[in-house]
Parts: structure tokens; C-alpha cells; sequence
């Protein structure tokens, strides 16, 4: 027998991931139809003191087969009609009919249900097979206008997956990133130049206020939007499976505080937050273990109300930081702003502080080990 090709391979993994979307709302239907197969058992037993018996399961598929069929999408009904129990739902389906449930009203609706459950299933698995690609882009190319191109073209998924491809080809992804990334720049560069823009963009003033405790070690992009909530988290490189799952944590830690935590992801800042998280799960960190600190240590509520956002983003960056088994509390200091850029890895080298080192030549900002001592001649 021939060994599958990657490409039949990735096949086989579209289709195993379409069936189970289906299966699941196959899943969904079936307990909506078992509820309402209760709810009428149990108004017979209130009324009448007693359940109607069933219709015989040979008429039953005979009368409401095909209004299955007709009234719920086609991979749904086949599913539902393939199982082996399928002659005991249609007695169900049947017995709400005679007990004066319009099916052709009750269908559609149940219809509706197991599509978005299909569909959340199907995007769900399209979102973990994508996202380790993001993660692949965030973690080997430097922030910037070749990163956010890639992640905000409409061809990303078709990226994604050739890259599942090549990967599976033995190619190395991440190799191939990296050299293509001073290519694609310069065609970048090109064509801003081709339609009279600068080359450089200008450093925003997001990305020079956001330099501190939060971002030390981060690659910020140069013309950080924290006004655009969307773009931001691209810039960042963070995909809305990560950006939901971090807001789900975040809830998570704070039981009982959950206006304060929609506050917190609410806040301008929150892509920063979410940015050190995703940095934190590739380098194996505990995250949520670093978030209950939230809730036992509560210091954050001292401040005035007006400012809670401000003294959250600041809590949730100490709890982030600080190392495993430090007291709560005791890390919060306020931000030397001129320190922090002179220790950025991420600082534009023409505005570093003195002592700080232009980036490597050939070497991203972000992959810096850290500031050099200078030499020579500056400009």
C-alpha cells in the first residue's frame, strides 16, 4: 500500500476535523430533541398522570423521516439518521407531533442550534491548526511591517496550511522565515518608497510610552496602535484563540471580581498584557499560576476608582513578573521610563540612552541578548 502524500495527509486531517464539527452537532441536536422529548413526558405525567405511548418505531420513521430531511441541514439529517438509535428518535419526534408540537417550526430552530455548535467546532479547530503558526511568525521574525503584512493578509490561512506542508517535508519553517524576511522588507521598503512614504516608520507614541516593567524583553513594534484594539494584538502577534483564551484566564483568576477583570482586558494596555502571556507560555511558564495572584493579593482596590484600570494593568504586570514564590506586594515600583528604554531589547537604537548599543547588524532587535558596551565613533 502506498504511503500517503503530505498533501493527502493534510486531506485526511480536513476531513477528520469537518466530520467531527458534524458529529458534534449531530451531539447538539439530539439533546435538544431529548429535552423536548422530556418536557413533554413530563407536562402528559402533570396533566394526565400518565405518558403517551410511543407510535410504533416503522411508522414513525416512515411519517418523519423525510421532514428531517427537509427541515435540517443535510449533513445534520444524515448524521441524525444514520445513528443506530434513529428509529427512537423518530418515535420522539413523532410522539411531539401528536402531542401538537409543530415540527415544522421546532426543526428549523434545532436546525440553527447544531449549525452554530458545527461551526464553533470547525472554527475552534481551524484556529489550534493556525495557531502554532503565529506563534512560529511572532516567535522568529521581529515585529514589524513584513510580520503584520503576513498576519493580516487574507491569504494567512493558505500560509498556515502551506507551512503545515512544508513541515511535513522535513523543510524547516522556521529557517525559511528567517531568510525571507530581509527579502520581503525590501520589497516593503520599495514600494513605500514607490508611493513616496517614508521607509522607516516613525516610532508612535504607544510604542514609546509602553516601554517599561511590562514590555522589558518584548519586541514592540515601531508604530504600535493601542487605539486599534484588532491591530494592536496583530502587531503583537497574537491570534483571537490566544487573545480569548488569556481573557478567559484572566476571568478565571478572579472569581468574584469580574467587573475589575473586564476592566482589565478592557484597558488600553490589555494587548501588552496579552503579549507578555504568550511570551511567558513559550517559554514554559506557569501563566495562571502567576494570575491567582490577582485574587490573594488585592492591593490593586486601594487605588481610586477612576484610575482602577490603570493600577490593574500594573497588578496583573507584577503578578506576570514577579519569580514563583515571591511575596505579593512587594515589586511595585514606579517605572523609570529613561531606564527602561536604555534596557528595552526592543528600543529604537537612534533614541537608546547612553550606554545602550545599536542592534547587531543582521541581527533583530527582539533576539538581542542585550545591551553592548559602545565603541568608536557615533553619529
Amino acid at each position: 500500500m502506498a504511503t500517503p502524500t503530505p498533501e493527502e495527509r493534510a486531506g485526511e486531517a480536513f476531513t477528520e476535523s469537518a466530520a467531527e464539527a458534524v458529529q458534534t452537532a449531530v451531539m447538539a441536536a439530539r439533546l435538544v430533541m431529548a429535552i423536548a422529548d422530556a418536557a413533554r413526558r413530563h407536562q402528559q405525567r402533570r396533566q394526565k398522570g400518565m405518558e403517551d405511548d410511543l407510535p410504533t418505531a416503522e411508522e414513525a420513521v416512515t411519517e418523519v423521516g423525510k421532514d428531517v430531511q427537509r427541515l435540517l441541514p443535510s449533513d445534520v439529517s444524515t448524521g441524525l439518521m444514520g445513528e443506530a438509535d434513529w428509529p427512537q428518535l423518530a418515535q420522539q419526534l413523532l410522539a411531539l407531533r401528536k402531542a401538537g408540537v409543530d415540527l415544522d417550526q421546532v426543526l428549523p430552530r434545532v436546525g440553527e442550534i447544531a449549525v452554530n455548535v458545527r461551526d464553533q467546532v470547525a472554527a475552534k479547530a481551524e484556529g489550534a491548526a493556525t495557531d502554532q503558526w503565529v506563534r512560529a511568525v511572532r516567535e522568529t521574525l521581529p515585529a514589524g511591517p513584513v510580520r503584520e503584512a503576513i498576519l493580516t493578509s487574507p491569504a494567512w490561512p493558505e500560509m498556515a496550511a502551506t507551512m503545515a506542508r512544508l513541515e511535513e517535508r522535513g523543510v524547516n519553517v522556521r529557517e525559511v522565515l528567517a531568510a525571507a524576511h530581509n527579502e520581503v522588507l525590501a520589497v516593503d521598503q520599495a514600494v513605500a518608497k514607490g508611493l513616496g512614504a517614508p521607509a522607516e516608520p516613525v516610532m508612535s507614541r504607544d510604542a514609546q510610552l509602553s516601554y517599561g516593567p511590562l514590555t522589558t524583553g518584548l519586541d514592540l513594534p515601531r508604530d504600535l496602535d493601542l487605539s486599534d484594539r484588532e491591530r494592536a494584538l496583530t502587531q503583537l502577534a497574537i491570534s483571537p484563540q490566544e487573545n480569548q483564551r488569556y481573557t478567559r484566564w484572566v476571568r478565571e483568576a478572579m472569581p468574584g471580581h469580574e467587573r475589575e477583570a473586564d476592566l482589565l482586558v478592557a484597558s488600553r494596555q490589555w494587548p501588552l498584557v496579552a503579549r507578555r502571556m504568550a511570551q511567558m507560555e513559550t517559554d514554559g511558564e506557569p501563566v495562571r499560576e502567576h494570575l491567582a495572584r490577582l485574587a490573594k493579593d488585592t492591593s490593586w482596590q486601594a487605588g481610586p476608582d477612576a484610575q482602577l484600570g490603570t493600577w490593574l494593568v500594573q497588578a496583573v504586570s507584577d503578578a506576570l513578573r514577579r519569580p514563583a514564590g515571591d511575596a505579593p506586594g512587594e515589586s511595585r515600583v514606579t517605572v523609570n521610563t529613561a531606564a527602561a528604554r536604555a534596557t528595552s531589547p526592543s528600543v529604537d537604537p537612534t533614541k537608546a540612552a547612553k550606554g545602550a548599543a545599536p542592534a547587531t547588524p543582521g541581527v533583530a532587535a527582539h533576539r538581542e541578548a542585550g545591551p553592548a558596551p559602545r565603541s568608536g565613533k557615533t553619529r
